[in-house]
């Protein structure tokens, strides 16, 4: 599945608990959606379940079959190469994420936009790699004449373009969806205390084979190392963390971030470089920290409390870094360094 929120997905990381635990935990793991997912889940009858992963596997393509961007015969893809304006029948899955997207637009003031793709290759982070040369006003604004949320609609059981050119890429939100599914494999298998990963986005419920519980490292935003910023346990919540400090490019002196704003059809410039953020839903929580990354600090602060969103975000200042943590993020993080 074609990512054009790369590097910092990997800002969620494991933290390994201290002691043998007291009850088996079991680790599963694979390729899926052009990284890997992981799954640790506690054996509660004493025996791992036999076809577990194969269940999660299967998931797992289904999603990849309806929603890449690589997979040219997936729904997702056929649809974007469908240049008619009528509508386009599509599953129910593939509408639940799309209608999801359309939401987390709207709360967003429009600036978690899956439609920005094009946007997102024309400035070369998207799989045609960097330009030559920084793109002009001119095609920029050519670009977003057939990019926006307003040219996207579900209509019963079908998606509707209203401009043909309109070409959708949920990879904001699709690993999160990918998460939410496999939670819902183990929950159907009886299992209450897991873990769940995909791409970094994560999901977690109950506790670890030793009672205590998951607890997740926040990485430190910076390029040169892997470092934590923080220790936290969420109780039963899903996670996500968005930054552009891995992927970014220079040229004449001037940093162009992969976060595109579709406001103004350019990188982001503001000084936000990581937001995390807790919600039940992993699906959610992927959207809405691209979706704050993008805005910036002040519009960020002002939905996160507005909304009650349990947010947490760094900024670089001219002396290191600056946090901020919603009232719901301290409410329901417990943070432990």
């Amino acid at each position: 599945m074609h990512q054009f929120r790369m590097a910092f997905l990997f800002a969620i990381v494991f933290v390994a608990g201290c002691g043998q635990p007291d009850t088996p935990v079991i680790h599963l793991s694979g390729p899926t959606m052009g990284t890997t997912y992981n799954i640790k889940y506690v054996v509660e009858q004493g025996q791992p379940i036999a076809d577990l992963q194969s269940q999660v596997d299967a998931r797992l393509v289904e999603i990849n079959k309806l929603m890449s961007t690589y997979d040219t015969t997936s729904e997702l893809s056929r649809f974007n190469q469908y240049r008619y304006t009528n509508p386009f029948p599509v599953s129910a899955q593939t509408r639940a994420v799309v209608q999801e997207a359309l939401r987390l637009g709207q709360l967003s003031h429009q600036v978690l936009d899956v439609t920005v793709g094009p946007l997102v290759n024309l400035w070369g982070f998207g799989p045609t790699k960097r330009p030559e040369k920084i793109p002009t006003q001119d095609q920029i604004e050519a670009v977003r004449g057939y990019v926006g949320l307003d040219k996207l609609a579900v209509d019963d059981n079908a998606l509707v373009k209203s401009h043909p050119m309109l070409y959708v890429d949920l990879s904001t939100i699709a690993k999160g969806y990918g998460v939410d599914q496999v939670a819902e494999v183990l929950e159907a298998n009886g299992l209450h205390d897991y873990l769940v990963e995909i791409g970094g986005e994560m999901r977690v419920k109950g506790v670890r084979g030793d009672g205590q519980a998951w607890l997740i490292a926040i990485e430190k935003p910076v390029s040169d190392q892997r470092a934590v910023q923080k220790v936290v346990s969420i109780g039963t919540n899903a996670i996500a963390t968005s930054g552009d400090y891995r992927n970014f490019y220079e040229q004449d002196g001037v940093r162009y971030s992969h976060l595109i704003d579709p406001r103004t059809g350019m990188p982001i410039q503001h000084n936000v470089v990581s937001v995390t953020v807790v919600h039940p839903s992993s699906m959610t929580a992927d959207g809405l920290a691209t979706a704050f990354n993008v805005m910036g600090w002040e519009d960020g602060i002002a939905l996160a409390e507005q909304q009650e969103l349990a947010v947490f975000m760094i900024r670089k200042t001219g002396d290191g870094f600056e946090e901020y943590a919603s009232p719901e993020f301290e409410a329901q993080v417990e943070v432990h360094n």
